[in-house]
């Protein structure tokens, strides 16, 4: 995740975008000019995904951990392809089929501060203190906690004591968590762990911030208080890259660890991470040179894809989908600003036949051209869980098995889950049962973006005219709204929308990560906990329907010695969720591009955060060609088979 927080936002930081021109190695172009590689690299990301923590630990939202995943090593990271390959850990082993698991440290991975001093070295026991912060309540409340909770042995029982110690737990060193947790560093290049159970993914899981290390002795010197508050320039870093400059809602500029043990990967000097108001900004900073990449908008795009004579009509680029799903959640808790409860919306969305209504009876297909104005359909989503995530022993995508049971695949004819027939009778349904129960129509929907983002404005227009379209104003109301300059903190945690739109990315192997994450009763459940709500329904017969749906998660995830079994059962729990539309899946980020990336030589995987990695990246001073692209994505298929 994670996690991501990862709201409606997301879609606009998600794509990495660059300048510096200076370049070495040159070659020659299809066009004949001499190319060189970029050696400092800019990026954008738009103000409302500025940081808001340097705490590794602590972070849940892409917009962090897409620049901290380049200042920390853990014990694994990905190759192009996605898959697990060393990192600090030079190798690793479980003897009996994933109850138990010993990583094998790389000797000599220095710990250094911002300017690339020596600090320390890394050694077995910082993941000790790493995971002890994670799971101390006092200290990291229940951030990241899920994911040792569920599968190591104690840490439940280790972060429930902290959480009933209260702040005392603030002054706990490794001796209680040592007798208590399923981790133990024999010595300083040896890290067992115990699971619960038998976990034969545990290993996807090392790539997540949650077990990564943090210096004893850095928490020495900068004391509990003093970490949850750190700014980038206390920091100790072990990764390729340290953050020498930031400057909120300006700039942050990431510069190459002069002593990252890893002297053959291929670095940037420097990464420049501008922050712009939206894309359409960020565009104009493009045409001046000042960014190397861009993500098109809608308007964008299609001013260049219609004109053959554009001079960036043979540059146009489609990206790769990234790891995300995107989907609707719903708030079933709205409040006023006043603080009062929005019962007309919590009656109505508490409403099976409201929710199915909102679920079936929109194509939205015309706001999917805002994602990719060229191949609308293709960008799609009908499930919770990303594609790409797992597969069963014979190969099938866990999400195929989705759709099986809903009985939908995405088409580039039309948009599949759009049934006006059934709609109409699912309106008239909500609309009876709804005005005996005293909601009056039209029902508001209060949907939020950043006042200042003209890309955010447009996508919410077509939104609006998306759904009152297709459901009707004597039905529903869409009404825009603003918030500064924190959605979360003004609108999420005041609970005063009516929905929003997220994207999750997994953040190991395994389907649990997404379904967890909307279950009830569970401080782990990220999005359940601040964004659905879903704790507080007092509507019964909605409560016992999601009761059920966690009932259905909480028995697949016990089933851990057959995975095909396992991913079945997640299926089932899955299917039921959408069945109930306890959420509504919509689209995967699949935008066209202009860019100076090849993008098939960066890490790409389906889970973990090393995707944003600026590592191994290949460049050329000279903007790709879509034909560059083409023989790209034909070079990277034809290599799956040899990995």
């Amino acid at each position: 995740m994670k996690k991501f927080s990862r709201a409606m936002a997301i879609i606009l930081s998600l794509l990495l975008v660059v300048g510096g021109l200076t370049a070495c190695g040159p070659k020659e172009t299809d066009g004949g000019k001499v190319a060189g590689e970029i050696t400092d690299w800019v990026t954008y990301q738009t103000i409302a995904s500025e940081m808001e923590t340097f705490n590794f630990q602590y972070s849940q939202n892409a917009k962090e951990l897409d620049v901290l995943n380049n200042c920390f090593d853990g014990l694994t990271t990905n190759d192009p392809y996605g898959n697990l390959i060393p990192c600090i850990a030079e190798r690793w082993e479980t003897p009996d089929g994933g109850k138990t698991w010993t990583f094998y440290l790389r000797k000599g991975v220095p710990w250094v501060d911002y300017q690339g001093n020596k600090k320390g070295e890394v050694v077995a026991e910082d993941f000790l203190w790493g995971l002890e912060w994670v799971l101390n309540f006092a200290k990291n409340d229940a951030i990241n906690t899920s994911m040792p909770n569920q599968l190591i042995k104690g840490a439940k029982e280790y972060y429930e004591y902290t959480k009933q110690l209260g702040e005392e737990a603030k002054n706990l060193d490794l001796t209680k968590f040592k007798e208590m947790v399923g981790i133990e560093a024999p010595d300083d290049y040896t890290l067992k762990f115990e699971c619960i159970d038998k976990y034969p993914y545990f290993q996807t899981v090392t790539v997540y911030n949650c077990l990564y290390p943090i210096s004893g002795e850095f928490l020495k010197e900068v004391g509990v208080d003093g970490y949850r508050a750190i700014t980038y320039d206390k920091l100790w870093y072990n990764g390729p890259y340290t953050i020498t400059h930031f400057v909120p809602g300006n700039e942050k500029v990431l510069t190459k660890n002069p002593l990252y043990w890893d002297k053959s990967a291929k670095l940037f000097n420097t990464v420049t991470i501008k922050m712009v108001e939206s894309t359409d900004n960020a565009f104009q900073m493009f045409q001046n040179g000042e960014l190397h990449a861009i993500t098109l908008t809608e308007a964008n795009l299609q001013t260049i894809y219609r004109d053959p004579n554009h001079k960036y009509h043979k540059n146009l680029v489609e990206a790769r989908p990234s790891k995300y799903s995107y989907q609707i959640h719903m708030n079933f808790d709205k409040r006023l600003p006043d603080g009062k409860p929005d019962t007309n919306w919590n009656t109505a969305i508490a409403n099976a036949a409201f929710r199915k209504s909102l679920y079936y009876g929109v194509d939205w297909t015309d706001y999917l051209r805002r994602v990719n104005a060229i191949n609308p359909l293709k960008t799609t989503n009908l499930c919770f869980t990303s594609f790409n995530l797992v597969t069963t022993s014979d190969g099938r995508d866990y999400t195929d098995l989705v759709m099986d049971r809903i009985g939908m695949r995405p088409s580039l004819e039309k948009y599949v889950r759009y049934d006006a027939e059934k709609a109409a009778q699912l309106k008239q349904q909500a609309m009876e049962e709804l005005t005996a129960k005293g909601v009056t129509f039209p029902v508001e929907i209060d949907y939020y973006i950043a006042g200042s983002n003209q890309t955010a404005l447009d996508s919410a227009t077509v939104m609006k005219n998306v759904l009152e379209g297709c459901l009707g104003t004597d039905y529903i109301k869409f009404n825009i709204k603003t918030y500064v300059s924190s959605f979360a903190q003004e609108v999420r945690n005041p609970q005063l929308q009516s929905f929003s739109i997220s994207g999750w990315g997994a953040d190991f192997g395994d389907p649990i990560n997404f379904l967890g994450q909307i279950i009830i009763d569970d401080d782990n459940a990220y999005y359940a906990t601040t964004t659905t709500n879903a704790n507080n329904i007092t509507d019964p017969e909605f409560k016992a329907v999601f009761k059920e749906f966690t009932r259905l998660v909480l028995e697949a995830n016990a089933i851990t010695d057959d995975l095909d079994k396992r991913y079945e059962a997640f299926a089932d729990a899955e299917a039921y969720a959408l069945e109930n539309a306890l959420t509504i899946p919509l689209y995967y980020n699949i935008p066209w591009q202009l860019t100076h990336m090849n993008a098939y030589s960066a890490i790409y995987c389906a889970y973990g955060g090393h995707a944003a990695r600026y590592v191994n990246r290949e460049t050329s001073t000279e903007l790709y060609t879509t034909e560059q692209y083409e023989e790209f994505a034909r070079a990277y298929e034809a290599g799956k088979g040899g990995k």
